[in-house]
């Protein structure tokens, strides 16, 4: 079961792009949703109108959806969970899941999230694995994590899952926080690429990649339209490459609301057909 949702795990929507297209991939088949009255604050989360032929308006509601799809010669079946983050009552909504789970057969759950960070579009993603026990931990490669604070329903979800007895893998992108506002297929494909490994499935991802290219050849004209930008960007990429190297003073940098702005900007120059 792979699953993702929007909201504060989900910067760049990487990873509910992730799942979206996984479940493209294949031949899915919704088999379950869990209904959003008891769990949204909808003042927070609202619902959104739609028109259906230019005439019917249509309420879309942040439900939660499972699907399900055989994948050919993969061991199991395979689970998509998407959905958005609830505002309400956790600890049920996430026992909803794990009963699903459950009368799914489902053998092992992976969660994607995505968070912003200081890392420079030009580099290969950084991908961190959480794992619910240690021989998975050990098989998978994945390292021991000291954060403390603040998390999101994947967090929560991942932690559930684990108590229930059910292994869970959680996989985190890092995104880039100067284009933290445009979908970013190049981290969502990074996501894709670390399922494949550990789910043991095969997702063609021919148009994702694609999309992370001219995604990426956007962001660097962006980048390079603006000098300021551009030194910032070049002060990560010595960070990242210099082993030990501290990243730039927060003094030295341009904020993270400018760069947004310079690069919404940009796109907006370039025009919806090339955006």
């Amino acid at each position: 079961m792979v699953c993702a949702f929007n909201g504060w795990n989900d910067a760049g929507e990487a990873a509910s792009a992730a799942v979206s297209f996984i479940r493209g991939s294949f031949d899915a088949e919704e088999v379950a949703s869990i209904d959003p009255e008891e769990f949204f604050d909808f003042t927070a989360v609202r619902p959104t109108v739609r028109l259906t032929e230019g005439i019917t308006r249509e309420i879309d509601w942040p439900v939660a959806t499972i699907s399900a799809a055989a994948v050919p010669g993969a061991e199991g079946d395979l689970v998509m969970l998407q959905a958005t983050e609830p505002s309400l009552r956790w600890r049920r909504y996430t026992d909803n899941l794990v009963a699903t789970a459950r009368e799914l057969d489902v053998r092992m759950v992976i969660t994607l999230g995505a968070l912003l960070a200081d890392v420079p579009h030009t580099r290969p993603v950084a991908i961190t694995g959480l794992a619910s026990d240690r021989s998975l931990v050990d098989r998978l490669g994945f390292q021991h994590t000291s954060y403390e604070g603040p998390t999101g329903i994947v967090g929560v979800l991942h932690n559930t899952f684990a108590s229930a007895g059910i292994p869970a893998a959680s996989l985190w992108a890092s995104v880039p926080h100067y284009v933290a506002a445009a979908p970013n297929p190049k981290v969502a494909l990074a996501l894709v690429r670390a399922f494949e490994g550990i789910a043991g499935v095969v997702v063609d991802a021919g148009e994702l990649e694609s999309a992370a290219e001219d995604y990426e050849r956007q962001v660097s004209a962006a980048v390079a339209s603006d000098p300021e930008v551009k030194a910032f960007v070049e002060r990560l990429e010595t960070a990242v490459d210099e082993v030990g190297l501290d990243t730039p003073d927060e003094e030295d940098l341009p904020s993270a609301d400018t760069i947004a702005r310079d690069f919404q900007r940009f796109l907006r120059q370039r025009g919806p057909d090339q955006t």
